[in-house]
C-alpha cells in the first residue's frame, strides 16, 4: 500500500477501553470538535459485559442513564468487628461494563466524523509530523494518537516501583433464600482467611437473592481459578446460601503501581487508562479516576498549542499511594491492620474525598493519622534514601 492510499486522521484511540470512550464521549459533550477525524481500533466490538465498575459520587452524574444501582451504605468487616457506613453525602454507584459500552457507543454512532473498526494494532511508529499505525489489515496515520493498549513489561520489568495486582473472580449468582441486604453493599469483608496475603470479600447486592460476590486480592502473584472459587463457594455458605445459581462470572487483574507511565507520552503519543497511569494506585479504583483525567484532557487538547508531554501533573497524593504499596509489597500480610484501622473509626465522606485526591493537607493527615504509624514510617525512610 503506498502513501497515497493510507487514511489520514486527526486524533486515533489504539484500544476502546473505559478511558477512551470516556475521552471520546466528551469530545462529543464539548461540542468543540465536529470538524475533527477521529478513528477508535479495538480487536473486539465491546458487546459482551466483562466487566463491573463502580464508583462513589455526590448527586447526580452524566453517567446516571447507565447506573444500575446505589447504595447509601456499606459493610466493612475483619475477624474482630463490623461497622455500618453511612456513606452521605456520597453514594455508592454501580455501573455494568455492557450497558457503558452501549451508551457511549450509540452516541458515537451519530457523528459522521467518529469511526469505530474492529482491528488489532500491531504497529504504533511517531514521525515528526505524524503516527504511523497499523493493523493485522490496514495503515493510518493521524496528528495525534491516544493509547490505552496496557504493556504490563513497562512497569513488571523495573524494580524501582512496586507492582502489585488486584485480581478477582466473583460469582453474579441468585439465591433460593434471601441471605442480601440490597440497601448496602459489602466494601471489604476480611474475616476469610488471610493467608499471608491481603484477601477479603467484596459484595453487590441487588436484591435479597441476587448478588455480585467476589473474591478479590491485593498481591502480587495470582491464584489458581479454583482457590478463587473455593472462597466464594465457603463465604456463601457463611451467609446461608444452601442453593443458588451463577447466572455470570467475571475476572480481572488490574496492576497497582506507582510506576511514571507518563515519562512515556511523547509529543504526539499520550498514554491514557491504565497504559497512562490512570488507575488509582493504591485501590484498583479506575472508573472516578478515569471520569476526571478525560475530563481534564478534553480540555487540554483544546488549548492552543498543546504538547502531550505537558499533560500529567504529579501530585502528594502518588506518593502517599507509593508509600502503601511498598509496604504491601514488603510485607502483603499488613493489607487487614491498614484497611481496617482506617475504616474502623475514621469518616466514610472524608475517606472517599481522599481517595478522590480532593482534601486539604490537614485532613490529609486525619486519614494517614488512622493508620498504623510503623509500617509508614520505616516506608518513608526507605524511599527517602532509595
Amino acid at each position: 500500500m503506498n502513501s497515497s492510499q493510507i487514511k489520514h486522521f486527526d486524533y486515533i484511540f489504539t484500544g476502546t477501553g473505559l478511558s477512551a470512550l470516556m475521552t471520546v464521549y466528551k469530545m462529543i459533550q464539548a461540542g468543540k470538535f465536529e470538524d475533527k477525524s477521529i478513528l477508535l481500533l479495538d480487536e473486539n466490538f465491546k458487546k459482551t459485559n466483562d466487566r463491573t465498575w463502580c464508583f462513589w459520587d455526590k448527586g447526580e452524574s452524566i453517567w446516571n442513564s447507565v447506573i444500575s444501582k446505589k447504595w447509601n451504605s456499606a459493610l466493612f468487616a475483619n475477624e474482630k468487628f463490623k461497622r455500618d457506613l453511612d456513606l452521605k453525602p456520597y453514594q455508592y454507584n454501580q455501573i455494568r461494563g455492557l450497558d457503558f459500552y452501549n451508551f457511549v457507543l450509540e452516541e458515537i454512532s451519530k457523528h459522521s466524523n467518529i469511526t469505530f473498526l474492529k482491528e488489532k494494532v500491531t504497529d504504533i511508529n511517531e514521525q515528526e509530523t505524524h503516527v504511523f499505525v497499523g493493523t493485522e489489515y490496514n495503515r493510518y496515520t493521524c496528528s495525534y494518537l491516544f493509547n490505552s493498549i496496557y504493556t504490563k513489561t513497562f512497569a513488571e520489568s523495573q524494580t524501582k516501583y512496586p507492582v502489585l495486582q488486584q485480581h478477582f473472580i466473583g460469582w453474579f449468582i441468585k439465591s433460593n433464600i434471601e441471605i442480601f441486604n440490597p440497601e448496602q453493599a459489602t466494601f471489604m469483608d476480611f474475616s476469610v482467611e488471610q493467608k499471608g496475603n491481603t484477601r477479603f470479600m467484596y459484595v453487590l447486592p441487588t436484591s435479597k437473592t441476587e448478588a455480585l460476590v467476589e473474591y478479590t486480592l491485593f498481591s502480587d502473584k495470582l491464584l489458581q481459578q479454583d482457590e478463587y472459587e473455593n472462597e466464594i463457594q465457603k463465604y456463601l455458605k457463611k451467609l446461608g446460601a444452601t442453593a443458588y445459581e451463577i447466572v455470570e462470572k467475571e475476572q480481572g487483574s488490574i496492576p497497582m503501581t506507582c510506576f511514571p507511565f507518563w515519562k512515556r507520552n511523547t509529543k504526539r503519543v499520550l498514554n491514557i487508562g491504565t497504559a497512562g497511569g490512570w488507575t488509582k494506585a493504591s485501590t484498583g479504583y479506575t472508573f472516578k479516576n478515569s471520569d476526571k483525567k478525560s475530563t481534564d484532557l478534553v480540555n487540554f487538547i483544546q488549548t492552543e498549542g498543546f504538547k502531550m508531554k505537558d499533560f500529567h501533573k504529579k501530585s502528594r497524593f502518588w506518593f502517599y499511594d507509593l508509600l502503601l504499596l511498598d509496604i504491601l509489597y514488603r510485607h502483603n500480610e499488613l493489607g487487614n491492620q491498614i484497611f481496617s484501622s482506617l475504616f474502623k473509626k475514621g469518616s466514610p465522606g472524608l475517606i472517599f474525598k481522599f481517595l478522590d485526591e480532593e482534601t486539604s493537607l490537614i485532613e490529609d493527615f486525619k486519614v494517614i493519622l488512622k493508620c498504623p504509624k510503623g509500617p509508614f514510617i520505616r516506608a518513608l525512610f526507605r524511599l527517602k534514601f532509595k
